[in-house]
């Protein structure tokens, strides 16, 4: 079976009435979970982005408050978990000061976990590529958010 293209799915949709895409959405929401978190934001979370950055930052606080600080695999594991869902959901709202904010707010919680956390290796680097990672975002930025950002991501970087 042969798979369309984006061209060809937009355009058929284009020819579908406004009950069948309904339809096709529920259906289409029915299959996966991302489909169905993405069609809440799209439906639900998209008007109010603060709502939406505080709910999130909320999981990522419950994710971030389960991490076992005591052994650095069980940890390594959680913080990945946490990782997983901030692209996730980052990946829904197409606003990168959304996408900068959650990071920051990965890196802060991360801060807070202790030191024995921040010595493992693997987590340092981790934690480094998230900052590369705010600062290529924070570049495409207009310049006065550019240096508020840069002040947050300087505090982060000691």
């Amino acid at each position: 079976m042969t798979h369309a293209t984006l061209a060809q799915l937009r355009k058929e949709l284009g020819t579908r009435d406004r009950h069948e895409l309904a339809a096709l959405c529920l259906r289409l929401a029915k299959f996966k979970k991302d489909n169905k978190e993405l069609l809440h934001y799209l439906l639900f979370g998209s008007e109010n982005e603060e709502r939406y950055l505080t709910d999130v930052k909320a999981e990522l606080a419950d994710v971030f408050a389960s991490v076992n600080p005591s052994t650095p695999y069980l940890a390594k594991k959680t913080i990945r978990r946490a990782l997983r869902m901030l692209d996730r959901f980052a990946r829904y709202s197409s606003i990168p000061e959304t996408e900068i904010e959650l990071l920051l707010f990965f890196c802060e919680r991360f801060n807070a976990l202790g030191r024995n956390i921040r010595t493992d290796r693997t987590l340092q680097n981790l934690y480094q590529r998230q900052l590369v990672r705010i600062g290529k975002l924070v570049g495409t930025l207009h310049p006065d958010l550019q240096h508020d950002y840069a002040l947050r991501i300087e505090r982060l970087g000691h």
